[in-house]
């Protein structure tokens, strides 16, 4: 359900390279959410770094919307950086299962199926 690779990059390089691979894959970052911060800010001890990206494409939205409005509870997709004893990973939930158990739609297969291998490729460039 999940793809996760390890990055030689340091924690702010990943972060910092995975924005305009976004965008260049047609992709859209919506929102940042610094959940490694937002732990330190409330004085919760945590260790590690964490930021996770909302994306979205406008036109894979329409049409996921289109055959399912119900399918907006699972919307935008999400990469995740973050430290684990002391290594840079980026993950993100796969599109295609997830989809799957949501809806048996084979028009919503194909968009699960495109979007996962552009989310996919995001991940594997800024590794």
């Amino acid at each position: 359900m999940y793809y996760i690779v390890d990055s030689d990059k340091s924690f702010y390089e990943a972060t910092t390279d995975l924005v305009p691979v976004i965008q260049r894959l047609g992709l859209s970052v919506l929102h940042v959410h610094d959940l490694g911060g937002m732990l330190d800010s409330k004085e919760i001890e945590f260790d590690d770094e964490c930021q996770v990206f909302e994306v979205g494409n406008p036109r894979l939205v329409e049409k996921m919307l289109a055959i399912d409005m119900r399918l907006s509870a699972a919307l935008p997709w999400r990469i995740s950086v973050y430290t684990e004893n002391g290594n840079t990973k980026i993950a993100l939930t796969r599109p295609q299962p997830l989809l799957a158990t949501l809806s048996p739609d084979v028009a919503l297969a194909r968009l699960a199926q495109e979007l996962e291998e552009k989310l996919i490729q995001v991940v594997d460039e800024t590794r």
